[in-house]
């Protein structure tokens, strides 16, 4: 693997990948997910910092890590602290194979060409080492199980498994129902990864085009919570439309 770490993406991406099929669960939610969690590693390195529901840059030296470096420097391009809905909102086509094709490099998955009706070309991508998805599995076990608060990245993984529907994919039917609770619950351990989680349900949720509601302020605009004037939209950051979430944009995106 040439590592001694993964990175939060990079284990999302494990944890959703059928391990059987080769795909990955809740494709359409897991885009959204993958570009919160690159927040959520940037905030563990120490590069951006939560400002309110903002994300604002506080050290813009590069990671090493060329996505998250790519990410970096889109967010210091913006000028000032943007919207996590925002970011998170914005066109991530291709991101999943990104990373995708970054694990093949790593040696952790293998891509398996296959053909979809005996037509369209596909390709599949099959876990090298199960071990590795087991060990990230095992730790949210561990904290569902425990009940013990889980260290940062562990708990921000288990906001975004929750954020992008993974929970019936990890914990199905009846009997999974309480762990899928705990899983929910465990997003409390994290500020940082619950601001993302809740920012990419607020997408898939067609709430992300505008600002939350506050108490209407004397000249028309919507106030937030804390009484200013509900904020424009970062420039350039795409926004989402209010119906439909992230399904008329995930729909372009291959499974």
């Amino acid at each position: 693997m040439g590592r001694s770490r993964r990175t939060l993406p990079e284990e999302l991406l494990l944890l959703a990948l059928d391990p059987t099929t080769g795909t990955t669960a809740q494709p359409q939610s897991l885009d959204l997910g993958l570009a919160g969690a690159q927040l959520v590693e940037l905030a563990l390195a120490g590069r951006i910092a939560p400002d309110g529901d903002r994300i604002a840059v506080v050290v813009p030296r590069p990671t090493g890590d060329p996505t998250l470096d790519c990410a970096l420097e889109l967010l210091r391009r913006r000028g000032a602290p943007v919207r996590a809905v925002h970011w998170i909102g914005g066109p991530r086509l291709g991101l999943r194979q990104t990373y995708l094709s970054h694990l093949e490099r790593c040696g952790m998955v293998h891509a398996v060409a296959g053909q979809m009706c005996g037509v369209l070309p596909t390709t599949r991508y099959q876990a090298t080492d199960n071990a590795i998805s087991r060990e990230i599995r095992s730790r949210l076990d561990s904290a569902i199980r425990t009940g013990v608060p889980p260290d940062p990245r562990t708990a921000a993984l288990a906001a975004l498994a929750h954020a992008v529907g993974l929970g019936k994919h990890l914990y199905p039917g009846n009997e999974g129902r309480s762990s899928r609770s705990r899983l929910r619950d465990l997003i409390r351990h994290d500020p940082m990864g619950g601001l993302v989680a809740h920012a990419v349900m607020d997408v898939q949720n067609g709430v992300g085009a505008q600002p939350r509601r506050g108490p209407a302020s004397a000249g028309g605009r919507q106030a937030t919570a804390g009484g200013r004037p509900a904020p424009e939209p970062a420039h350039g950051v795409p926004m989402q439309p209010q119906r439909g979430g992230v399904g008329s944009m995930a729909r372009a995106v291959a499974h």
